[in-house]
């Protein structure tokens, strides 16, 4: 792990003493500069549950990736810098709300001062860890609010407050897994036609106030409750859209 490297990608040059303060802040830097992306699913490029390959492909190719790939080589980098790291399996609902299956996400519990639960790889989620907390509303500088309710036996959920109910994001429990173990979850995001990541191709950012999205055909940007849409006309634009919002390009 060349952690100056990494640190130089994700824009961070404050304090790496394992803290709750330096975790929140190496969280929102990571947000903030490498995307949420699935585009090596539709150019047939396998993703593989390798850290190694995921801290290169983020630091070196300066591309994002999706959850196995951003929270495997978030994790190390934490490791990296003292802090202590479990990697924990969540089950993302699915449309129909019936609940996902095992290791469907990695997400991270963090110990520090107390038990957080850390995230780069969920997409359009919360910007600062949780604490592990049931029950109290943790509230992001945007205005939004999330929550940990506690489930049957040791599951816990995490809601995010959508006017006057709750959405869930996912549920997990806090059994220590190995990152091995989401291997064959991985394998299932890139090649089941059941699976979101292999429907269309999706790159997005959060920005302090919002989010940047390119899917197939629309580039959608978020400013606090404004949203701005605008069809994708051509390859040609799409690829220029990929390199001026996100700086990536593909080989």
């Amino acid at each position: 792990m060349d952690v100056a490297a990494y640190l130089e990608r994700i824009g961070y040059t404050g304090s790496v003493e394992p803290t709750a303060d330096v975790l929140r802040q190496l969280q929102r830097a990571h947000l903030f500069s490498v995307p949420f992306e699935n585009l090596d699913i539709s150019r047939k490029r396998e993703i593989v549950v390798d850290p190694a390959r995921s801290v290169a492909k983020v630091v070196l190719q300066r591309r994002g990736g999706f959850c196995y790939e951003l929270n495997g080589a978030f994790s190390w980098l934490l490791r990296s810098l003292g802090f202590q790291v479990t990697l924990l399996s969540a089950r993302v609902p699915r449309q129909d709300g019936s609940e996902g299956p095992e290791f469907d996400h990695l997400a991270l519990r963090v110990d520090v001062d107390q038990p957080w639960l850390a995230d780069v790889g969920f997409g359009d989620s919360f910007l600062n860890p949780l604490k592990l907390d049931t029950g109290a509303e943790q509230q992001d500088e945007n205005g939004r609010v999330f929550r940990i309710l506690q489930e049957a036996g040791e599951v816990l959920e995490v809601q995010r407050r959508e006017g006057d109910t709750w959405k869930t994001e996912y549920n997990f429990s806090l059994k220590a897994r190995q990152l091995e173990e989401f291997a064959g979850m991985c394998r299932y995001h890139q090649t089941s036609f059941e699976s979101p990541f292999t429907r269309k191709r999706v790159c997005s950012l959060a920005t302090p106030d919002g989010r940047i999205t390119l899917t197939d055909g629309r580039l959608i940007v978020t400013r606090g409750a404004e949203r701005d849409e605008q069809p994708v006309a051509s390859t040609a634009e799409w690829d220029e859209l990929l390199k001026k919002y996100f700086g990536v390009v593909l080989g």
